[in-house]
């Protein structure tokens, strides 16, 4: 008896760690967008332009990835694919800008949509506390 109880709280130990790990992965292809996300617009929101025109197609590739993937449960399923739907058509616009050779001003602007889009995910999609 005193092994099956050992055995039984052994258990819940590792289901209660395996839970907390996913809780704390998080959701990691929006995790790789963010990376691109930040070397794209941070440096554009600074003028420099040459990051977003190098990885625009990179940029696209994981948006795509994002929106592709399982929407976790801490999200607003609808709002949340509406969104990403959202993101994907802002990082394919950039990425066919970038190949028409549009402006600074213009690629400024469409980074600054799609990273306010990538925050609205961040925030405005997740359930509440």
């Amino acid at each position: 008896m005193k092994h099956l109880l050992s055995l039984t709280i052994l258990s819940l130990v590792l289901m209660s760690s395996a839970f907390a790990q996913a809780e704390k992965d998080g959701w990691k292809e929006m995790d790789l967008f963010h990376t691109y996300m930040a070397a794209t617009f941070h440096p554009a929101d600074e003028g420099n332009l040459e990051p977003l025109k190098a990885k625009a197609d990179s940029l696209y590739l994981v948006a795509k990835l994002w929106q592709d993937s399982p929407i976790p449960s801490d999200f607003k399923a609808a709002k949340t694919k509406l969104a990403l739907q959202n993101l994907v058509a802002k990082c394919a616009s950039i990425k066919k800008m970038v190949t028409a050779k549009a402006s600074n001003g213009q690629l400024k602007k469409e980074i600054t949509e799609a990273h306010e889009i990538f925050h609205h995910i961040m925030g405005e999609c997740k359930k509440g506390e």
